[in-house]
C-alpha cells in the first residue's frame, strides 16, 4: 500500500493526483489522502484508490492513513502549515514503518534561501531525515502551472524585469513521474532529487504559451495575486521568487541545468512548456 497527499489535485501542479493515477495505472494498491470528501474524492474511488480524508497538520488524521502503508508520497500547497503537516506526517510514518517518503520540496531549499517558504521547506527535509523513514527530497523548479495562473487574461503579467529573465521550469505531471518511479523502485536512492525539465526566459515562456509578456511593477502583481490566490502566504513566497528571479536576469546559477531524474526515474524526456499548453 502507498499513500499519496495531496491526492484531490489543484491549481498548485496537482502532484499527488497525478501520482495516484500514475500508480494504479502500474496495478498498485493506493490509499489517497485528502482534505475533503467531495467530488474529486468520489473520482479517486472510481478510478480505483481507497480514500481518506483529514488535516495533514492534524496526527490524529495523519496516524490511521498511514497504518499498513509501505511508501509515502508527501506534498503540501503553498499555505501555511507546511511545518506542523511535516511533523505530523514524519512521526506518523516512523511510527508505522515507512520505508521510504518522497516529498515535493523546491528547488533551492536551504537555510539561506531567499524565500520564507524554501527555507522552511529545508527545515521540512530535515525533519524527514531525522524521522529515519528513507526521505526523498524532490527538488523541484517553477511548475509549468504557476505560469498558466498568471497568464490568465491573455497576458502573463510578472514582476521580472526585461524578456530575456530567465527561469528554470518543470511539469507538475514530470515531477509526479519522477516520485511515482522513485515509489516503485526498490533501489536505494539519493535523498535529494533535483527536477528541472527546462530553461526558459520569460519571454520565451510567454510564446510558449500564446501571450504576451508584460513586466509589471511588483506592488501591482502582489495586489492583483490576492485576488487569484487568496493565501498570504502563497503571494509572499511567489512575489519573493520573481524578485530572485529578477535579480539574476541573464546570469548563469548553478541550480539553472535540465536534469536527468526526469527521464531515468519518470520513463521520458521532460514536457516542454508549448507541449504543456
Amino acid at each position: 500500500m502507498i499513500l499519496v497527499t495531496g491526492a484531490a489535485g489543484g491549481l498548485q501542479g496537482s502532484t499527488g493526483r497525478h501520482v495516484v493515477e500514475l500508480l494504479l495505472a502500474q496495478g498498485q494498491a493506493v490509499r489517497a489522502f485528502v482534505h475533503t470528501d467531495d467530488h474529486r474524492a468520489e473520482e479517486l474511488r472510481k478510478l480505483g484508490a481507497e480514500v481518506v480524508a483529514g488535516d495533514l497538520r492534524e496526527i490524529r488524521s495523519v496516524r490511521p492513513a498511514l497504518r499498513g502503508v509501505s511508501r509515502a508520497f508527501f506534498t503540501y500547497p503553498v499555505t501555511a502549515g507546511l511545518l506542523d503537516a511535516t511533523a505530523a506526517f514524519a512521526a506518523a510514518a516512523r511510527e508505522a514503518g515507512v520505508a521510504r517518503v518522497v516529498e515535493v520540496s523546491q528547488l533551492d531549499a536551504s537555510p539561506e534561501a531567499g524565500t520564507p517558504r524554501m527555507r522552511r521547506h529545508w527545515l521540512s527535509e530535515q525533519v524527514f531525515d531525522w524521522a529515519g523513514v528513507g526521505a526523498v527530497h524532490l527538488r523541484a523548479a517553477v511548475f509549468f502551472e504557476n505560469l498558466a495562473v498568471a497568464s490568465s487574461g491573455g497576458r502573463l503579467a510578472l514582476p521580472l524585469g526585461p524578456a530575456s529573465t530567465r527561469i528554470p521550469l518543470v511539469a507538475g505531471e514530470d515531477v509526479a513521474r519522477v516520485g511515482a518511479g522513485l515509489l516503485l523502485d526498490p533501489a536505494p536512492a539519493d535523498p535529494v532529487c533535483l527536477v528541472t525539465g527546462q530553461l526558459a526566459t520569460i519571454g520565451e515562456a510567454a510564446r510558449a504559451l500564446g501571450v504576451e509578456y508584460v513586466d509589471v511593477p511588483p506592488e501591482e502583481w502582489e495586489r492583483r495575486a490576492m485576488d487569484v490566490y487568496r493565501d498570504e502566504v502563497a503571494v509572499e513566497h511567489l512575489s519573493h521568487l520573481w524578485a530572485i528571479f529578477r535579480f539574476i536576469g541573464t546570469a548563469d546559477h548553478p541550480l539553472y541545468r535540465v536534469t536527468e531524474s526526469i527521464e531515468r526515474y519518470g520513463g521520458r524526456p521532460p514536457a516542454t512548456l508549448r507541449e504543456f499548453a
